[in-house]
């Protein structure tokens, strides 16, 4: 069973990410958006929407650094291990709590706008579960051993992390970790594996091409500049 949750789960969860993206973008391209409902509510929208999006911004990097910024990397720069555990329990609490407001205020602008909830598909719903319970799961684990100096998640999930990526997963890393950090771990992967069937998809679009487009140049039409426009033609005047 450990062989089978830490050391295949994740490489599913990979290959279902990257061919369910690419599925997504050849056969799908229409269906590749948020389907925003701005239309239908904008005021609680334009509150939530950006605390959910910094919060979970800010759970991620904090993911990445954890897992993949091995402990001695940290010590040759000064970061002793206290300074990194209260950083990372206060700067995490503080994301995880910005977050799960944000994602509140959006399940509730949902249940009580009935647009909103009518545009609400069971892809939706599904996304909003895993995601919450990665969200609260993360939180829990973090607090519930945050006693003296937490539970040093970077001896144990973290070389295992990294080990995925050699294609060689110690899975015996992750037998003696706590099972609140272990089904946090179980439900990323498996929101990582949704991603591409949900409107969770939009983060690979990025605007790049901004970059490198060509600027858009406005003129006034001031008459002074341009000249008086040409007389229409009679099928192009209005009626009086």
């Amino acid at each position: 069973m450990n062989t089978a949750i830490w050391g295949v789960l994740p490489y599913v969860a990979f290959v279902l990410l990257i061919a369910g993206t690419i599925w997504r973008y050849r056969y799908d391209k229409f269906g590749w958006t948020t389907r925003s409902s701005q239309v239908y509510e904008s005021k609680l929208l334009n509150i939530a929407s950006p605390m959910f999006h910094y919060g979970i911004l800010f759970v991620l990097v904090g993911h990445i650094v954890g897992l993949f910024i091995p402990e001695s990397w940290t010590e040759k720069v000064g970061v002793s291990e206290h300074t990194y555990h209260m950083f990372s329990l206060i700067g995490g609490t503080f994301a995880g709590v910005l977050a799960l407001a944000g994602i509140a205020m959006l399940v509730y602008r949902r249940r009580t706008k009935a647009p909103v909830l009518r545009a609400t598909t069971r892809n939706d719903k599904a996304m909003y579960v895993f995601l919450l319970g990665a969200l609260v799961l993360g939180m829990v684990a973090k607090l519930t051993h945050s006693g003296g100096s937490g539970y040093d998640y970077r001896q144990t999930i973290a070389p295992w992390s990294r080990s995925l990526f050699t294609l060689s997963p110690d899975v015996a890393l992750m037998n003696g970790v706590p099972t609140l950090y272990q089904i946090h771990a179980v439900v990323g992967m498996l929101l990582i594996a949704l991603v591409p069937f949900t409107r969770l998809v939009h983060m690979f679009s990025a605007p790049v091409q901004y970059l490198f487009r060509p600027y858009v140049v406005y003129r006034s039409r001031d008459p002074r500049r341009l000249g008086a426009r040409p007389e229409r033609r009679g099928w192009e005047r209005t009626g009086s």
